[in-house]
Order: C-alpha cells, then sequence, then structure tokens
C-alpha cells in the first residue's frame, strides 16, 4: 500500500492511535504497514511503541518467596491422640478398608438424604435450584403436565429459554429453566455446541451491529403482515445488547437506530464493528473501504470510529451474530404481532 492514505483511512488510524492501539495491531485491523501508520501518528503528534519494545514482556514478580528452607511450606496441626504427625507417614487404610471404601454418592437434600445416585442423577440434582427447593420428581411431573405446550413450542422452532419464558407468563410455572432445559433433551436428544474463537475488549472500546430478519407485523398502512427488520448492538465486553426493530432500511433510519442504541446505553463505544452492507459501507474493500458519509459523520459526533469487517469474514462480529440469533431463536419465533410496539417491548422485556 502506498505511504499516501486517503482521509477515511487516516482518520481511523489515527483514532485506533488516540485509543492506545500498537502497530501490530492497527496493521491487523486496517491492513496499512507498521511504517505507514508510525509516519501518520507521529506527524499529527500520537506517542508511537518503540521498535525495540516489541515482544518484549515484563517478568512475572514470584508469587511466593522463600527465604529459608521449609519456611515456604504450608505447616499441619497435630491433632492429640492421633497418628497424624507430619514427621510420620500418615496411617495407610487396610485391605479390607480398601475394598468397602465408596466415593461419596450422597446428595443431601432438605427432606433427608438421597443415597446410591447414578451420574445422570448427580448431574439432576445439582442443577435444580436450592432457592425454589424442587426434587427431580416433581420438576418432571411439572414438565410432564406442560407436555402439549412443550412440544408446540418445539414445532416451531422455539428454544429451551423460549418455552420456559411462555410458561412462566402463561401459566405461572413454578420450576426452573433447567427443568424445561432437561425435558426438551428428552424430547429431541442433545447436540454439541461448535467451538468458536472468543475476541476479548477492554469495556465501552468496541461495539458490533447487524441486521437480521425480524418477526412478522401487521402494518398500519396495508393492514397486511409484514416481515421487520430487526437491528442488533452488542458490547464486546459484557455483551449487553440493545435490539430494535424497523419495517423498512436505509442510511438515515441506519444512523437513527445507532443514535436510539447511543442513547439507551448512555453512551457510544470507542470502534463500532459492521458487516459490508450499504447502509453503512458505499464500496467494499480488502484495504480501503468507502464508508457511507451519513453514517460516518453520525458516529465522528459520538466519537467513535468505523471498522468493516472483512469480506465474507462474518466471525470478527460473531458477538452480535450469536445476539441475533437469540433474538430470532428465543422471543420471537414462531410468533406474530399486531404493533411494532408490541414486537418492541417483547424483545425488551425478554
Amino acid at each position: 500500500m502506498a505511504n499516501v492514505l486517503n482521509e477515511e483511512k487516516k482518520h481511523q488510524v489515527l483514532a485506533l492511535g488516540r485509543l492506545g492501539w500498537s502497530l501490530r495491531q492497527i496493521q491487523q485491523a486496517t491492513h496499512i504497514r507498521r511504517e505507514t501508520a508510525s509516519q501518520h501518528l507521529k506527524a499529527a503528534g500520537i506517542a508511537v511503541r518503540s521498535p525495540g519494545g516489541w515482544g518484549r514482556r515484563a517478568a512475572k514478580p514470584a508469587n511466593q518467596v522463600i527465604t529459608d528452607f521449609g519456611a515456604g511450606k504450608p505447616a499441619f496441626p497435630v491433632i492429640p491422640g492421633s497418628n497424624c504427625n507430619p514427621k510420620t507417614n500418615p496411617k495407610k487404610l487396610s485391605t479390607k478398608e480398601k475394598a468397602t471404601s465408596k466415593p461419596a454418592n450422597e446428595a443431601i437434600t432438605d427432606s433427608g438424604v438421597i443415597t446410591d445416585l447414578n451420574p445422570s442423577q448427580r448431574d439432576e440434582v445439582g442443577a435444580l435450584s436450592s432457592e425454589q427447593g424442587i426434587s427431580p420428581q416433581h420438576s418432571a411431573g411439572a414438565c410432564e403436565a406442560y407436555r402439549e405446550t412443550i412440544e408446540l413450542g418445539l414445532s416451531r422452532g422455539r428454544n429451551a429459554m423460549a418455552i420456559w419464558q411462555d410458561l412462566v407468563d402463561e401459566f405461572s410455572f413454578a420450576s426452573s429453566y433447567q427443568s424445561v432445559q432437561r425435558f426438551m433433551r428428552k424430547l429431541r436428544g442433545s447436540q454439541a455446541p461448535e467451538a468458536r474463537v472468543v475476541i476479548s475488549t477492554p469495556p465501552g472500546q468496541e461495539g458490533q451491529v447487524d441486521y437480521g430478519s425480524g418477526p412478522m407485523v401487521r402494518d398500519p398502512d396495508t393492514r397486511k403482515y409484514r416481515r421487520t427488520r430487526l437491528f442488533v448492538l452488542t458490547l464486546g465486553c459484557s455483551r449487553k445488547a440493545v435490539r430494535l426493530l424497523t419495517f423498512r432500511s436505509s442510511a438515515r433510519i441506519w444512523a437513527e437506530l445507532h443514535e436510539r442504541a447511543f442513547r439507551r446505553l448512555g453512551g457510544a463505544t470507542r470502534i463500532v464493528v459492521l458487516d459490508n452492507l450499504r447502509e453503512g459501507v458505499l464500496v467494499p474493500d480488502v484495504y480501503d473501504p468507502a464508508l457511507n458519509p451519513l453514517y460516518r459523520d453520525v458516529l465522528a459526533h459520538y466519537g467513535a470510529v468505523a471498522m468493516p469487517c472483512r469480506i465474507q469474514d462474518p466471525d470478527r462480529k460473531g458477538k452480535v451474530e450469536s445476539g441475533v440469533g437469540h433474538a430470532q431463536r428465543t422471543p420471537l419465533r414462531g410468533l406474530r404481532f399486531e404493533s411494532l410496539e408490541a414486537a418492541q417491548e417483547i424483545i425488551m422485556r425478554r
């Protein structure tokens, strides 16, 4: 890449430099050589890490300092009348004691002691809420009473959390979410989740935005059901998300949704990671993506900088992708609404 950058890339490099990013991080995020980024940062008076500091790490302090032989060893109290003297070997179990000894398989509940549990039963007992004090038999019976409702939710594609929330709202369901999850696992079987890479960011630094398909809502103009668009902004550190619904999208609506999300969060993030949709990026490119001028000016007003993902690289904003999928599967799946306000209230409450 040439040493001369356009105004958008130059603004992006300077914004990341003011955030304290290293030259290596800036190169990985913007695909601009470190030498070029360093020249622009030095010209703007922004401090740049010295070349000799690359790859050096400070030595970790010692967790424990032993000043004398045996000083770091823990002291074991000696119980009178026992064979637990630290200077002698501990008492060895006899052959008969070894043969009769068993691991602790007892689960103590409020009603008494449950003995001889197999592994699956111990896991079931451990997952129950101690605050509710519900036994496994009671949880299974409570879910069995709502089998038709649970099966109906499964046929609509709703997940365990959505079905549990429906049971609580409509039938005052008293059992825990884990009981519904176990009951659904018996009905359809368990599936192993796919492994994903986790990107860690400091608080307030990064937010990820994306569109998704919303629920069917009756249009006030045509009085017909139509598909809405779901806007989601997810914070990179806390995973707190703002979900908004709209009937249509444009560059102006895309900017207004960001403003509504920032007001609801009480502030803006330093970086906004987005996909290469036309409302935010006019010309997708690996090195020099052209941002929408309106969207760029709105983010500049809030002190944020846009960082489009690379083409065909959706995992870079996997946190908001997960948030969109959760909203589609949990509060909205299989439901229709008579107004946009009613649908917005459901996704805000759940």
